[in-house]
């Protein structure tokens, strides 16, 4: 699957349901993700993984082009810990 439109119909296949329940389906489901790794919580599902925020201090860095030292504030992202069972199906 490349695109959003490619796993909306991937999706509404496999279960049986229109594109469009499919799209809202999973446009809730990444939108509880977002809602709830920003309140600083995770978001279990088992087999496949959690989500939660992951928080990145400043450092220092380089200016490519000129060499210049430069301060990178902090960060937040959205990081994927993997479940084990998840890794052994994609290693297999």
């Amino acid at each position: 699957m490349a695109n959003k439109a490619e796993t909306i119909k991937a999706v509404a296949a496999e279960a049986g349901v229109t594109a469009s329940d499919a799209e809202r389906t999973l446009s809730a489901f990444f939108d509880l993700v977002a809602a709830e790794a920003k309140a600083g919580g995770k978001v279990t599902w088992p087999g496949f993984g959690t989500f939660s925020m992951s928080e990145r201090g400043a450092r220092m860095g380089r200016n490519p082009q000129t060499g210049e030292s430069i301060e990178i504030g902090p960060s937040r992202s959205l990081k994927l810990a993997t479940a084990a069972s998840m890794k052994k199906q994609l290693m297999s």
